[in-house]
C-alpha cells in the first residue's frame, strides 16, 4: 500500500488546490448542463412533482408559470455557474457562485421529505427509495461540494482582504 501512496504522490494528486479545481469545474458543468435543460419543456415538465412540493421553490409555479419558472431555474443555474466559473480568478465571484448553489442544493434537498410517490411501497416504503427520491439525493454530495467551494472561497477573499482591514483599524501587520 505504501509503494500505491507513494505512486500516487508522485502523480500530482497532490497538487495544492488540486481538489479546490476539480470540484469547482465539475459544478461550472453541472449548471451549465442543468441550466440548458431547464429552457426544455420536457424537462421542466418532468420536475413539475418535485417543483410543486418544495418547501423553498413550490412559489415558482404559481407565480410565475411553467414557462417563467423553466426561464428562473435556468438562468438561477447558470448565473452561479458563471459566477463559480469567474472564481477561478475571482474569488469574490466565487464565493457568491458558491453561496448560489450551496442555496439552490439546501432547496433541492428539502424537497425529498414531499415529493409524491419518493419510497417504494412495494419494498417496504422509507427508506426504500423510487426514482424519483432518488434522482434527488444527487444533489446531497453537491450540497456538500457547494459547501466545501464556498467555505474555500470565504477564506480566499479573507485572507486577500485582511492585510487591508488590519491596516484600516490600525493595526501593521
Amino acid at each position: 500500500m505504501t509503494s500505491i501512496a507513494q505512486l500516487l504522490g508522485r502523480s500530482g494528486l497532490l497538487k495544492p488546490d488540486l481538489d479546490y479545481n476539480l470540484l469547482r469545474a465539475s459544478m461550472v458543468i453541472i449548471f451549465a448542463w442543468f441550466g440548458y435543460d431547464k429552457w426544455f419543456d420536457a424537462e421542466i415538465r418532468g420536475l413539475l412533482p418535485i417543483i410543486t412540493h418544495g418547501p423553498f421553490i413550490s412559489w415558482t409555479i404559481p407565480v410565475l408559470g411553467i414557462h417563467g419558472t423553466a426561464i428562473f431555474l435556468g438562468a438561477s443555474e447558470w448565473t452561479f455557474g458563471t459566477l463559480l466559473l469567474l472564481g477561478f480568478w475571482n474569488k469574490k465571484a466565487g464565493m457568491l457562485g458558491a453561496l448560489g448553489s450551496t442555496a439552490t442544493f439546501i432547496s433541492t434537498i428539502t424537497v425529498m421529505p414531499f415529493v409524491p410517490d419518493a419510497w417504494d411501497a412495494g419494498a417496504g416504503g422509507f427508506p426504500a427509495m423510487t426514482i424519483n427520491s432518488a434522482f434527488l439525493l444527487k444533489d446531497l454530495v453537491l450540497l456538500a461540494v457547494s459547501i466545501y467551494l464556498l467555505k474555500q472561497d470565504v477564506q480566499r477573499v479573507l485572507d486577500e482582504e485582511e492585510p487591508h482591514l488590519l491596516i484600516k483599524h490600525g493595526r501593521n501587520v
